[in-house]
């Protein structure tokens, strides 16, 4: 084995990276080792046992989506974690979120006997184009935050140097928690879809096993496009954040005259929603509806939940949430810095603008694609009991007064972000009057938002690709496109004295 691997795809929210390049097999194995050792300290190092707890008492669940390469790698990954003497539950090729949701199933004891699933490892790149690939991880009911991928990452360095060997390799079993997963959200939900029609457009990703099928058990109508899982993803790209690859599902919505359209990325952990004129909406326009249905009857009743969302979300969704009585709070972007922020606020919500939505009301806080179809649909439901021509749109009237920029994506290498990201900080600060109105305040949570009189503008680096992101906002037209020009003229300048 080559005592040269370069372990760069270890990021901030998980592994990933172009397949046979920074994501391979060996990365893939050494990484299984090493979560498995990760796993085991952190559970000595928290127990109170005369025994030391070791791995082949321990369970991990193993998932992938429908990229061409996810069956080498995950198999890989499997041969790495039963190498250390820990156990397998192979799910197949399934949702991110079930994945996430096996360490809340429960599994028959004739699979793991009286074992509990003590983490969760997901083969997936996510939204990333079909040569990417990468790996989730999960422990203790929650993804690992970036300190904790960096111990992962320093343990499968270790194993390359030095390979412990083990008096056993561990056991590898199958199990479908489709079906389980299924019959939990229709408990839930009940037959809450009838009467509502949904169009339904999975990308040919891991949304096509289960979403249709759940809809329709939930009484919804449901038309469907591109259900067939396929790795090279032939119609479109599964990236609801991405407009382009919703212009078959809004000409389907119109067309059907559905209630909404549902879109999801490449392993459903994202949602896109399309209202029934067909028109696409953001992530914070989408957590907005969302808040309105579950923080205005608590703060009704005294209570002041607090909802989580991140930078490049409108001031219109903090300033709302807050109106109507909640606790709206701003972090990172990155699902792991949510969900983070998520559990140390105790929110009871949270979301980005990609769609990542995670819901700790009446669910288990982690972001579901699938799930958050179901509360949309629930909604529409509970509109048109009062109001037969209620549309999800009309729950959006507080963004009225605002013009938003679409998400610009910048390309920069990432060894150069960082050089540029503080470049352009020092060249805002030496220039008050750049955009024309008066700079309130400077946010450096993440990247940087830079709050106008009347809107704002935001830059941040990209975790998972070498781009930035920016986002821009203002009570005109005329002026959100003012900001948005003079922002990237002055970031193509500073990008281009590197490269």
């Amino acid at each position: 084995m080559s005592k040269t691997l370069d372990f760069r795809a270890f990021g901030k929210n998980d592994i990933r990276g172009i397949y046979g390049e920074d994501v391979t097999e060996e990365i893939f194995y050494l990484a299984g080792r090493g979560y498995v050792k990760f796993v085991v300290e952190n559970l000595n190092k928290n127990a109170n046992l005369d025994e030391k707890i070791e791995p082949k008492t321990l369970w991990f669940t193993v998932t992938m989506d429908a990229r061409t390469h996810s069956p080498s790698l995950t198999e890989a990954l499997i041969k790495g974690v039963t190498s250390t003497g820990a156990n397998v539950l192979n799910l197949g090729m399934a949702p991110t979120p079930l994945g996430y949701y096996s360490e809340f199933a429960q599994i028959p004891e004739t699979i793991i006997g009286s074992g509990k699933v003590n983490g969760a490892l997901i083969v997936t790149a996510s939204h990333n184009p079909s040569e990417y690939n990468g790996l989730k991880m999960t422990f203790n009911k929650a993804s690992l935050t970036e300190e904790q991928i960096k111990e992962v990452k320093q343990f499968a360095m270790d194993e390359l140097n030095a390979r412990e060997t083990f008096g056993r390799h561990g056991l590898i079993k199958s199990y479908n928690i489709i079906e389980q997963y299924s019959e939990n959200i229709v408990n839930k939900f009940a037959s809450i879809g009838r009467g509502i029609k949904v169009v339904t457009d999975c990308g040919n990703a891991t949304a096509g096993v289960v979403a249709p099928q759940l809809y329709r058990d939930l009484g919804c109508e449901v038309v469907e496009l591109f259900t067939e899982p396929d790795g090279t993803f032939p119609n479109h790209h599964p990236n609801p954040s991405d407009e382009k690859t919703l212009d078959a599902l809004k000409k389907a919505v119109v067309e059907q005259k559905a209630d909404i359209g549902i879109a999801f990325d490449g392993d459903s952990d994202r949602v896109g929603i399309v209202d029934s004129q067909g028109r696409s909406m953001t992530g914070d326009k989408l957590l907005l509806i969302y808040a309105t249905d579950i923080v205005e009857p608590l703060a009704k009743r005294g209570e002041k939940p607090a909802v989580v969302s991140e930078v490049k979300c409108s001031q219109v969704l903090y300033d709302t949430i807050n109106k109507m009585g909640g606790n709206a709070i701003m972090t990172k972007t990155g699902h792991g810095y949510i969900k983070s922020k998520m559990k140390e606020e105790n929110a009871i919500l949270a979301g980005e603008m990609s769609g990542h939505t995670f819901f700790k009301d009446r669910y288990y806080g982690f972001d579901d694609a699938i799930y958050a179809g179901c509360r949309i649909i629930e909604i529409i439901a509970k509109q048109k009991i009062n109001n037969p021509n209620f549309k999800i749109e009309d729950m959006l009237e507080p963004f009225n007064g605002v013009c938003t920029s679409q998400e610009v994506r910048f390309r920069c290498p990432n060894e150069f972000k960082k050089s540029v990201l503080e470049d352009m900080e020092k060249e805002v600060e030496k220039n008050p009057d750049l955009f024309g109105t008066k700079i309130k305040d400077i946010i450096t949570l993440d990247g940087m938002r830079i709050i106008l009189e009347d809107g704002f503008a935001m830059i941040r680096q990209s975790n998972t690709e070498p781009v930035f992101t920016l986002r821009f906002e203002a009570k005109s037209e005329e002026n959100c496109k003012k900001y948005q020009d003079t922002f990237v003229n002055l970031l193509d300048k500073t990008v281009k004295k590197y490269c």
